[in-house]
């Protein structure tokens, strides 16, 4: 066994615990020499991480070693700087929100925003499917409205343009939204002053995202999910610990078939926020249901 392949056992042997529940993912073509790098690239490949994504972390690795003078397959990047992102405080940052968003209830419009606002959930995120311009404006107005006296702060899914006009204290992008906007349109978001949520799923995505200092990061599917086609397989709670170490410097929210059952091994991660979806539309109560997620927040 060659010094490579020695070095992709032993990251393999150290983590394959945590990553049990993948299946290997065909490997990136390796674009350097240097057998860190392409020892990670192949280990992380056999864990189960996308090209992308195997790619960020063989990268990373190979910055470690150099840092710390010595390869250690036991410890996992997770140092901001060996990924490559901005140094902290960033350059030019979009507008802070709390460290610490709470329950993150993603709801279908401007009724269930209010509802949820009135029953003391923290963050609101309006997610309004239509293709009809007045619709999406009215709802949106409507949502804004509906959180006014409440406490709660209010994210708009993807209508930013809408969002910013109506005066929603915060814009959420998902990845291929953030990617679509031009420089021009990150900074006219920026300007206004107005809170940005990106999701993400993976080491790639959350590089990305860094790029324009959003207010927080999200993080998922942790879980299984009906709700859409994901295009990555759900991330696990080993996968969302590594993801929380190195965004450590952002808010986070972890997202993606979470029900009050998993609250403690998600908050044990280190995420400040966890987002939910059916188990607050689909409850029999739903007030009850936030009442006691919020509850599990806090215990």
């Amino acid at each position: 066994m060659n010094s490579i392949q020695a070095m992709q056992q032993a990251i393999v042997d150290a983590h394959s615990r945590d990553f049990a529940d993948f299946p290997a993912q065909p490997g990136p073509t390796p674009t350097e020499d240097d057998p860190v790098y392409r020892a990670a690239l192949a280990a992380c490949s056999q864990l189960g991480f996308i090209a992308q994504d195997a790619e960020c972390v063989a990268r990373a690795w190979q910055a470690q070693t150099l840092r710390i003078g010595t390869f250690d397959a036991n410890h996992w990047p997770q140092e901001p700087a060996d990924f490559g992102l901005q140094p902290v405080p960033h350059a030019r940052p979009f507008a802070a929100c709390p460290r610490h968003l709470g329950l993150y209830a993603v709801l279908p419009d401007a009724t269930w925003v209010g509802r949820m606002a009135r029953a003391g959930v923290p963050t609101v995120q309006l997610r309004f499917k239509s293709s009809d311009p007045q619709a999406i404006e009215a709802e949106v107005k409507a949502a804004v409205k509906a959180v006014e006296h409440t406490g709660a702060s209010l994210y708009v899914n993807d209508h930013w343009r809408v969002a910013i006009a109506a005066g929603s204290y915060g814009v959420h992008l998902g990845q291929e939204d953030l990617d679509a906007l031009t420089p021009d349109e990150i900074g006219v978001l920026r300007d206004s002053g107005v809170r940005l949520g990106v999701s993400t799923h993976g080491y790639a995505e959350m590089l990305r995202s860094d790029a324009v200092a959003p207010s927080y990061i999200a993080m998922g599917a942790v879980f299984p999910t009906t709700l859409k086609q994901m295009a990555t397989v759900p991330q696990g709670v080993a996968r969302l610990e590594r993801y929380a170490a190195l965004m450590r410097d952002y808010p986070q929210v972890a997202i993606g078939g979470i029900g009050i059952e998993q609250f403690p091994q998600i908050l044990a991660t280190g995420v400040g926020s966890i987002a939910v979806v059916r188990a607050i539309v689909n409850a029999a109560d739903p007030e009850a249901a936030a009442a006691a997620m919020m509850h599990a927040m806090k215990e």
